[in-house]
C-alpha cells in the first residue's frame, strides 16, 4: 500500500447500510415500475406501502440505531397527549461512529422522502388521485423517520450539552472548595 494514499474510510456496518437502503430502492422502484407493468391499483398500493413500512421500521428500530447510534418512539401518555422518547448512545460512542454509515443514514433519509414528493407531483401533474394515496403513506413514513430521527439527534446534542456543563461546573466547585480549604 502506497503510504502517500489517503486512507480511506470503509463502512463499518456494510449489512446493515445495504438493507437501510434496499427497502427504500425496493418500495420506489416497485412504484416506478410497476407502472409499466402492472394494471391493478390494490397490488400496487399494497406492495408499496408494505415495502415502505418494512423500510420505516429497519430505519427507526435497526439501521438508526447502528449507523447514527439513536432510536426514537412516540407513546400516549395517561392523559392522552403524544409524548415523544428518545434513546441515544453516550457521547463517546457517538464521536466513534463511521462517519460513512452516518452519511448514507442521513442523505438516504431526506433523499427518499425528496424522491416520494417529486413523484407525487408528477401524479398530481397527471391527475392520478388514487396514486397520490399510496404516495401521502409512503411521504408520510420518510418524514416521520426524518422528524423523529432529528428530534432524536436534537435531543442528544442537548443532553451533551447539559452534562458537559454540569461538569464543568462541578469541577470548578470542587476546584474552588480545595482551593479555599486549603488556605
Amino acid at each position: 500500500m502506497d503510504p502517500n494514499q489517503p486512507v480511506t474510510e470503509n463502512y463499518a456496518n456494510p449489512k446493515t447500510c445495504f438493507f437501510h437502503v434496499l427497502f427504500k430502492a425496493a418500495a420506489l422502484a416497485f412504484y416506478i415500475l410497476s407502472a409499466l407493468f402492472i394494471d391493478n391499483f390494490v397490488i400496487i398500493f399494497v406492495v408499496t406501502v408494505l415495502l415502505a413500512a418494512l423500510d420505516f421500521w429497519v430505519v427507526k428500530n435497526v439501521s438508526g440505531r447502528i449507523l447514527v447510534g439513536l432510536r426514537w418512539w412516540n407513546e400516549i401518555n395517561d392523559l392522552g397527549e403524544s409524548v415523544w422518547k428518545f434513546e441515544c448512545l453516550d457521547q463517546e460512542s457517538l464521536a466513534r461512529m463511521n462517519k460513512k454509515d452516518s452519511w448514507l443514514f442521513w442523505w438516504t433519509l431526506y433523499l427518499t422522502a425528496v424522491a416520494w414528493i417529486v413523484l407525487g407531483i408528477f401524479s398530481l401533474i397527471r391527475l392520478q388521485a388514487d396514486y397520490l394515496l399510496v404516495i401521502g403513506v409512503c411521504v408520510t413514513l420518510s418524514i416521520a423517520n426524518i422528524v423523529g430521527f432529528t428530534k432524536c439527534k436534537k435531543d442528544a446534542k442537548k443532553q451533551f450539552q447539559q452534562f458537559a456543563s454540569q461538569t464543568l461546573a462541578s469541577r470548578f466547585s470542587s476546584t474552588l472548595s480545595s482551593a479555599f480549604s486549603v488556605v
